[in-house]
């Protein structure tokens, strides 16, 4: 498959607790990796390409980012095999950032301390 993304485009791998949902953010889930256009969020139960989704990422000082996406892509893993399967979640694209933007872009550009 091509990739779609823009080549400038920089991926940086954080693993961020995050909330999201179509009406309100009630689900769990994790990052595995942000940039300025995205977020991939790995989770057992994603949703269908094309879903809008409201997302709280709470970042390691407890600040929360409120973002809009849509789903990209998803792809379901069984629960038992997540942690052996890389991917297992959906890839989103953000729409915009209606709080926190600014706390984001830091986000972006700090390295992962692992």
């Amino acid at each position: 498959m091509p990739e779609k993304r823009d080549k400038d485009t920089k991926r940086q791998r954080k693993r961020l607790t995050l909330r999201f949902g179509t009406e309100r953010p009630e689900k769990i889930g994790f990052t595995e990796d942000i940039s300025r256009e995205g977020i991939f969020i790995k989770a057992v139960y994603p949703y269908p390409k094309n879903t809008k989704l409201n997302i709280e990422l709470t970042t390691p000082d407890n600040n929360i980012i409120k973002i809009e996406g849509v789903v990209m892509w998803a792809k379901k893993v069984p629960v038992n095999l997540m942690q052996f399967v890389k991917k297992g979640g959906m890839g989103i694209r953000i729409i915009r950032i209606s709080e926190g933007e600014d706390i984001y872009a830091a986000l972006i550009y700090q390295p992962e301390i692992e």
